[in-house]
């Protein structure tokens, strides 16, 4: 749960989902064998999808498929959020072991040096040993440049150490604000452990409460989130008082630090500092949390949901326009929903994408399924842009199974290679983010799609050529520079390189077998280490053994950087040169920008004049584009003002409208007859409240109008006329 300091920024976005209603086509009989390759999204219930048939191989059944896009786009989604949550919480989850077992040992520590007591009978305890009055403290650095990316991280932190049965109390930088003092410290600790609100502030009571036989015998806990934004008096203040009833109760003190070492010697005074034993833990840097990130969504495909090259620049650029923090790069992730949404209302195939890339059987769906494919679906899958360079091939359900299969496969491949020069490029502080956006770019396996359907993904001589000037022209790529540094690296970087390409390769077989023998002879020489040869040998002979021994290194990191070449050139395909990559690809970098930044003033344009796609009224949508009464009021109005140019006379614009919406009551002709005075009495009423309705009805379409931008009101010069803003679609 967001703190009230930052709960008014915590913005999160939202998108609707219009659910697209049944055509006029649909509502026909089904004799009509009429087949329609647009598949609109409509959440159906499980329940009925669950009864409704494949089909029978000669129509494309809409509400089935509609009902798998939709579940394919829910279940793609949720899975892409519980990776991001499930990265962030792991990547600490080390750290905070690392930290609860600091807790447990310095409890230990604080038993063995003497006895706590078991009753406050006094203000505080009367301390000898200097020991006794130390604060264990634990320093967490979390090396962020903006406070919110660690809230969350404490938060966790607390959640963790309260599961293995600490005590364990949050406060923030709030609390030790100079207006509360130590007392609006002391009162948010109390509420925290005792569940209550108490108007005292007496650390006597916390005693108390620990000397029960529900709390004894277990460490307590205090986390500051940042110690820097504390006021140092206070702070202080709050530091002695707990050495002071260190005794009685237990305290162990968690500490954020986001800057330097030296943070604590800069807040507090150097009396102060005496009371803590400091012990230091590190968290994740910024940067390692967003490469964990952009490796379990990005490059492994935990939902198998992916992103074309132009929409991956796109994001990179979006997001070091940002400020470069974790939580900005987690906002910036929104598009991808965008995407997503925009990706399965668009790509009719895109149903597909859960049963290939996410069910443990997948192979099975296909099996079972394929012979069943419409053909009308066969056709416009073999009819995609990325596979019209094999028309050769027969349009069967077996193929496209198939290619599919094979579209997976060779994403497993490019994945793995990706993570290889990760692995490379950290040694050059090479961010994945950067290597990712390069590896998807299609010229690295134009080559390669362009000669053979699939296959298996090798290339010919004369892809190798093209991949080499590549790799070779462009000397400042980041696959480059990881490649260069393979060539650099020490023996034992080298060694421990190889064992992660091992750990990384293991579901490619070629790779993995490449990688082993390396390994061999990186491992043994004659039966004998390289680190032994160098140990064993005399030493008169030490400086003749170390250039063999630099040449043999030499020799070893230059087979490593070619077998990283190689990986490069034959495995790395991009998905966006691989046939029917649609179905899983979203590429449409305008849809996605036009989305994300959005163009509002047409789309209130369109809504107004096309109203009845929305409203689909029985009245409004059988009469084209006649202007009917019961027509919204403000697209009345707006649709009246495309008869007129940039200026609009408002008397004219009000008789226009008010032609248009006024009818006359016809109830009158069947009530009984009155006298010729009264009538004309109720005759005149009517007429004034119908026409004071139609003034107010009218002045508040003209201020919808104008709150939307559409248009300016009345100037002082002419006061008799408004002005359109908004020309065109």
């Amino acid at each position: 749960m967001a703190t009230p300091d930052h709960a008014e920024n915590d913005l999160q976005p939202f998108f609707v989902l219009h659910k697209a209603l049944v055509q006029k086509s649909v509502r026909k009989s089904s004799g009509s064998r009429k087949i329609r390759r647009r598949i609109e999204l409509s959440p159906i219930s499980a329940k009925n999808a669950e009864k409704m048939e494949i089909g029978t191989g000669e129509e494309w059944d809409d509400h089935h498929y509609e009902h798998l896009r939709m579940e394919a786009f829910n279940f793609v989604w949720s899975k892409i959020e519980s990776t991001i949550k499930d990265v962030l919480r792991n990547i600490n989850l080390n750290v905070f072991n690392e930290i609860h077992r600091w807790v447990c040992e310095s409890f230990d520590a604080i038993k063995s040096c003497g006895t706590t007591l078991t009753k406050a009978t006094h203000s505080y305890p009367i301390v000898t040993d200097a020991t006794f009055r130390q604060l264990f403290t634990g320093l967490v650095f979390t090396k962020n440049m903006e406070f919110v990316d660690d809230l969350m991280t404490f938060e966790e932190l607390g959640l963790h150490l309260k599961s293995h049965g600490c005590h364990v109390a949050n406060l923030s930088s709030i609390d030790f604000s100079a207006n509360n003092g130590i007392g609006g410290c002391l009162r948010s600790l109390l509420r925290q452990f005792l569940m209550v609100t108490l108007d005292a502030a007496d650390i006597s009571i916390l005693a108390s409460w620990y000397s029960d036989q529900g709390n004894y015998n277990k460490p307590v806990v205090v986390i500051i989130d940042d110690m820097e934004r504390c006021c140092g008096s206070v702070l202080s203040d709050f530091i002695l008082m707990l050495s002071e009833w260190a005794v009685k109760v237990p305290v162990i003190l968690i500490m954020g630090v986001a800057t330097t070492l030296d943070a604590p010697r800069n807040i507090l005074p150097s009396n102060v500092l005496q009371h803590l034993h400091v012990s230091k833990f590190l968290l994740g840097s910024p940067s390692e949390r967003m490469d964990a990130i952009v490796e379990a969504v990005l490059v492994r495909l935990c939902s198998g949901f992916c992103v074309g090259y132009k929409v991956a620049a796109f994001m990179r650029n979006y997001f070091l326009r940002q400020d470069g923090t974790l939580t900005s790069f987690i906002r910036a992730l929104k598009w991808f929903q965008i995407a997503c949404v925009v990706h399965f209302s668009s790509e009719p195939l895109s149903f597909m994408l859960k049963a290939l890339f996410v069910e443990e059987n997948s192979q099975g769906f296909w099996s079972e399924e394929h012979a069943l494919f419409p053909e009308e679906m066969l056709k416009y899958a073999f009819d995609l842009p990325s596979c019209r360079r094999n028309n050769t091939e027969e349009r069967t359900g077996e193929n496209l199974a198939h290619d599919l299969s094979e579209l997976k496969r060779l994403q497993k491949c490019w994945s793995t290679i990706v993570l290889c020069l990760y692995e490379a490029g950290k040694y050059n502080k090479i961010q994945l983010l950067d290597l990712f956006c390069e590896a998807v770019v299609p010229c690295l396996g134009n080559s390669t799609a362009s000669n053979h359907h699939l296959g298996s993904g090798i290339s010919s001589s004369s892809d190798h050529s093209i991949h080499h000037q590549y790799l070779i022209s462009e000397k400042c790529s980041f696959i480059c520079q990881a490649i260069r540094k393979v060539r650099d690296l020490p023996v034992v970087l080298l060694y421990q390189l190889l064992k992660s390409w091992e750990k990384l390769t293991e579901d490619v077989i070629e790779i993995h077998d490449k990688v082993k023998e390396l390994q061999s002879l990186l491992k043994f020489e004659n039966g004998k280490s390289l680190k032994q040869d160098l140990t064993n040998i005399p030493k008169r002979h030490t400086s003749r053994s170390h250039l063999n021994m630099d040449k043999d290194s030499k020799v070893l990191n230059e087979k490593a950087a070619r077998l990283m070449e190689t990986m490069v050139r034959d495995y790395m395909q991009p998905v966006e040169c691989i046939p029917f990559h649609e179905i899983v690809c979203f590429k449409n970098v305008d849809k996605l920008q036009s989305a994300l930044m959005g163009d509002p003033r047409r789309r209130i344009q369109l809504d107004l004049l096309e109203f009845q796609k929305i409203l689909l009224c029985s009245c409004c949508s059988n009469s084209s584009k006649a202007i009917l009464p019961s027509m919204h009021n403000t697209s009345i109005l707006y649709t009246l003002a495309q008869e007129h140019g940039d200026l609009i006379n408002l008397h004219d614009w009000y008789q226009s409208f008010k032609s248009t919406v006024f009818q006359p009551s016809t109830k009158g002709k069947h009530k009984l007859k009155q006298s010729p005075a009264k009538k004309r009495k109720d005759t005149n009423e009517s007429q004034n409240q119908s026409e004071a309705s139609i003034q107010v009805r009218f002045c508040r379409a003209v201020t919808e109008l104008q709150i939307t931008g559409l248009l300016r009101m009345p100037s002082k010069r002419r006061p008799d006329y408004v002005q359109r803003v908004a020309f065109g679609l």
